[in-house]
């Protein structure tokens, strides 16, 4: 570990945690549209008064989907101070984390049709 490491306080860890989390919302319209998503979902949970136990699952697919597109912003923004010329490793990398944001957002929009969908419908 470097001293930059050793010298963090856990107040300073969780500062450094808060400014990328704006850092990785701001300017980012699929964060923005998943989030807005997260919404409706956790007020039509609401009001459907689904189970704790699938309220919680309904969380983690919100956790799940909000986290993988922090992860593929840092991704980009990384591959920006890389290199700013075309290379198609970089390109491959975005894909990949790209396709890990569609695949968790599709599977929880799934997992979402299945808790909500007979609540809403019944």
């Amino acid at each position: 570990m470097n001293d930059f490491q050793n010298a963090r306080s856990w107040a300073r860890k969780f500062r450094d945690a808060f400014t990328g989390l704006g850092q990785g919302i701001a300017g980012q319209n699929s964060f923005t549209i998943h989030f807005f998503a997260a919404i409706c979902v956790s007020l039509t949970a609401i009001w459907v008064q689904v189970s704790i136990e699938e309220y919680g699952i309904l969380l983690i697919c919100i956790a799940l989907v909000l986290a993988l597109e922090l992860v593929n912003s840092s991704l980009e923004s990384m591959a920006r101070a890389v290199t700013d010329q075309y290379d198609e490793h970089v390109r491959r990398a975005l894909n990949i984390a790209s396709a890990a944001v569609l695949v968790a957002a599709m599977f929880s929009a799934i997992i979402g049709v299945l808790i909500l969908g007979p609540k809403m419908l019944g």
